[in-house]
């Protein structure tokens, strides 16, 4: 079998990272070779977020610098995969005429199936039906050589419908895989060298629930905990209305559970919550945290904020401010609201204008600032339990890993040390990592 070089460019969130490391494995088994250099292609696959106005202007701007390497390789294939890919279907070939293939959220499965198609007949693909059951979520991805940390599919889609959100549209609705499944598959990852998983979901704490007689979230992350060699364990992301009793206890109670949870709030005011469909109040918000830190007084609690919401007065702005001040995140990921085809909020009144949103995302990210350097300086002189990953990206003298609650150390290592767990006093805090030396 002639060996072909097969390049994947991600843009989004974690899961589509997990995406892309699947449709890598399916072309693998066809002869396909990953490369990083683009220029050495013969089929090139963007898989794509259209989460946020941004990363959809990204697959544009993406796919006309692949749509030049085209003059210079005509028997060279382009595919779009993911939610952009999802939303738009046809429309993306009239935009981008030089696009051989068009694949939806539901039909990674099928991508040997359409590469061989076109390979054979030259002949344009689209293909976006959505499924009652998802057959990618079954597609398992071997780690690659030396990796210690792996990500797991755990469940897709969203039952939420929160008024900014085009996700359950373009995933589906939600979908768990079986825990046999699920077992089995970390277990592999174990045996290959993996030390630490984390699982994936639109909405993790909903596991189960949409099977009767399934087991929950919280038993998932028991029977996990019970296999040889998985060292950690971490998950995202949570629904803050769904975050159980049961859940917050089992940061205390479970030894591999890092000590660390993304909860996205979006807004500080409850009048922008409703008109969100996010079915919490901030007070609801606020005693999950309490109850958080009340179990793992150690945990890091980092969120997503939306500014500019329809409808956000500089009262509703001030109160996430006033949240943020109360709550002081360790990170916070922010982002103007920006219009999605298709979503509630499409249709509201009181529209933020561009400079206002601007100014309000400057005011929340530098404050935000503020609060993650303080929490990290807290950290200075104390010693943390590190789970070396690789060597620094800035200095191959270096390694580098993360504590249990999600901080990047720095410290002088060497390459013996990758997949270890070891103490590292921390000796100095920027804002977006730490310095250590290992004791």
């Amino acid at each position: 079998m002639d060996k072909k070089n097969l390049y994947i460019s991600t843009i989004g969130c974690q899961m589509n990272v997990h995406d892309s490391e699947q449709m890598a494995a399916l072309m693998e088994k066809e002869g396909y070779v990953c490369t990083d250099d683009v220029g050495q292609a013969d089929l090139i696959l963007l898989n794509t977020c259209s989460i946020r106005e941004k990363a959809a202007q990204k697959v544009m701007s993406t796919l006309g610098r692949y749509r030049r390497l085209k003059t210079k390789k005509a028997s060279l294939i382009i595919g779009v995969g993911g939610c952009v890919a999802q939303q738009l279907g046809e429309r993306l070939l009239l935009k981008v005429p030089d696009l051989d293939l068009v694949f939806g959220t539901h039909n990674i499965h099928r991508l040997p199936e359409f590469i061989s198609e076109i390979e054979k007949t030259g002949k344009k693909i689209v293909e976006t039906s959505l499924s009652e059951k998802t057959p990618s979520l079954g597609i398992l991805t071997p780690p690659r050589k030396s990796k210690v940390t792996a990500f797991v599919t755990i469940m897709q889609g969203c039952n939420n419908f929160c008024a900014y959100c085009v996700v359950p549209y373009l995933r589906g609705r939600e979908e768990s895989r079986p825990l046999e499944d699920i077992l089995e598959e970390i277990a592999g990852l174990a045996r290959s060298g993996v030390k630490e998983v984390t699982l994936l979901g639109q909405n993790v704490n909903s596991y189960g629930r949409s099977t009767k007689g399934a087991t929950g979230f919280v038993e998932l992350l028991s029977e996990i905990e019970k296999i040889e060699g998985i060292k950690r364990i971490r998950f995202t992301t949570s629904h803050p209305k769904d975050i159980s009793d049961s859940l917050i206890e089992a940061f205390s109670q479970l030894g591999k559970l890092c000590k660390h949870i993304h909860l996205p709030v979006q807004s500080g005011s409850d009048r922008i919550l409703s008109l969100m469909n996010r079915r919490y109040t901030k007070n609801d918000y606020l005693e999950k945290v309490e109850k958080l830190r009340r179990s793992c007084p150690e945990i890091s609690i980092s969120s997503d904020v939306i500014v500019g919401f329809p409808g956000e007065t500089d009262g509703d702005f001030q109160e996430t401010i006033d949240m943020m001040e109360e709550i002081r995140f360790d990170t916070l990921f922010s982002f103007k609201y920006s219009e999605r085809q298709g979503t509630a909020a499409l249709k509201m009144e009181g529209k933020v204008s561009e400079p206002l949103k601007k100014e309000r995302l400057r005011i929340l990210q530098s404050l935000q600032e503020l609060h993650t350097l303080e929490k990290n300086k807290a950290m200075e002189g104390h010693i943390e339990q590190v789970l070396v990953e690789g060597f620094s990206k800035n200095c191959r003298s270096d390694v580098m890993g993360r504590t249990s609650t999600n901080k990047i150390v720095n410290f002088t290592g060497h390459g013996d040390l990758v997949g270890t767990i070891v103490p590292v006093r921390i000796k100095e805090a920027y804002l977006r990592s730490l310095r250590g030396e290992m004791l």
